[in-house]
């Protein structure tokens, strides 16, 4: 398993409502459709600064997420909210544990 942290700063914290609803509505639902995709965070760790962590399967999937993150950005023009590029940071999981999901 792979992931991508993209590290956002300068983010204008006035419109993280409208961010959260552009994450929610348009940028989670493409990276769902990507293949590999195994889950995606988007978490507000200091004033001004937004974190997201994507997982996929392999690299180029990860590099993909990057790549559709990155057109969102353009397309829905936020550079207003977020308005340096972020700090990118992609690799191999090498320790990890999620849980197992028991069905209904």
């Amino acid at each position: 398993m792979f992931a991508t942290i993209r590290r956002y700063e300068g983010v204008d914290e006035s419109r993280s409502s409208e961010l959260t609803s552009k994450v929610n509505d348009k940028l989670i639902p493409r990276l769902n459709e990507l293949p590999g995709f195994s889950g995606y965070f988007l978490f507000h760790p200091a004033n001004g600064v937004l974190t997201s962590i994507s997982l996929f399967e392999t690299s180029t999937q990860v590099d993909e997420s990057n790549r559709v993150a990155a057109k969102l950005l353009q397309d829905e023009n936020l550079h207003s909210i977020m308005p340096t590029p972020p700090k990118v940071t992609s690799g191999e999981l090498i320790a990890h544990k999620m849980p197992e999901f028991v069905g209904v």
